[in-house]
């Protein structure tokens, strides 16, 4: 039992929630929290009209999915894809990328990395 990990629990006003211009970034687990140790979770919500900085992450994949809403997903040098509810994207290390809001709605997307220290390159 002295090996036996144990479950951690983080109330919502616990969570770290970001502003943004464009909208806002809500994170329920990383390193920083202390909540995991190998992946980053959040909540992504884009405004309608606006879209979130093209950026990369150096050091981790990231998946999305789209909770609600659509977007216009920028990937691949400017190729770009519609993503619409219940759609999901799995971007690589490094691959530049920008999400915008194409819809009437706020778009809600569910983000997920595989480091609890995830890095941004670009982002503003």
């Amino acid at each position: 039992m002295s090996n036996q990990q144990k479950a951690t629990i983080i109330r919502a006003d616990d969570c770290d929630t970001v502003e943004e211009d464009w909208g806002r970034l809500t994170w329920y687990a990383n390193a920083s929290i202390g909540n995991s140790g190998d992946m980053t979770v959040g909540k992504c919500i884009i405004k309608p009209g606006f879209e979130n900085p093209l950026h990369s992450h150096p050091n981790c994949s990231e998946v999305l999915a789209v909770l609600q809403g659509r977007i216009e997903h920028v990937i691949e040098g400017g190729k770009s894809v519609e993503l619409n509810e219940g759609d999901v994207i799995t971007l690589p290390t490094n691959l530049p990328h920008q999400a915008r809001n194409i819809g009437q709605m706020d778009a809600v997307l569910l983000i997920a990395f595989s480091s609890a220290d995830r890095r941004t390159r670009g982002e503003e």
